[in-house]
């Protein structure tokens, strides 16, 4: 396995929640929530942070239905996908993974943390993104 930074993202309607990998591309770390201003502005800040942290890869949560089928939220995202691509070109590739459960697992490992709601609700995406990040991670890598 090649050693990387990568980045990965869970999109909201409303907040991007960023999560980075370590430079071994190891284990997935909190990095920020991003309040949605429109998918030029958002494409514009994930580059940044693909910049500042030199970032080799983004992978992307990706909302499929239960069934496994793309809905209108998994279609919303592909819209982003679509403008980050067209933004980073072959600089930077962009990844999707299975997001279905992210955010119920987030929610359930900062219930077992003991966070109160309200901070939960201010790291929620965060932790969301880190799934996501953690899952592409540890696909990747196989079996230990």
């Amino acid at each position: 396995m090649l050693a990387m930074r990568v980045v990965g993202l869970d999109v909201g309607s409303k907040t991007i929640g960023v999560a980075i990998s370590d430079e071994l591309g190891y284990s997935a770390h909190a990095r920020e929530t991003i309040a949605r201003k429109g998918t030029v502005a958002d494409v514009a800040r994930v580059a940044e942070i693909c910049t500042k942290e030199g970032a080799e890869r983004i992978v992307v949560g990706l909302p499929l239905e239960l069934s496994g089928r793309e809905g209108p939220r998994a279609r919303r995202v592909n819209v982003f996908i679509d403008a980050l691509r067209a933004r980073l070109g072959d600089a930077v590739p962009v990844e999707t993974w299975d997001e279905r459960f992210s955010t119920v697992g987030a929610n359930r490992a900062l219930m077992e943390a003991d966070l109160s709601r309200a901070r939960r609700k201010q790291v929620i995406d965060q932790q969301a993104a880190i799934f996501i990040l953690q899952g592409w991670l540890d696909a990747r890598r196989g079996p230990s």
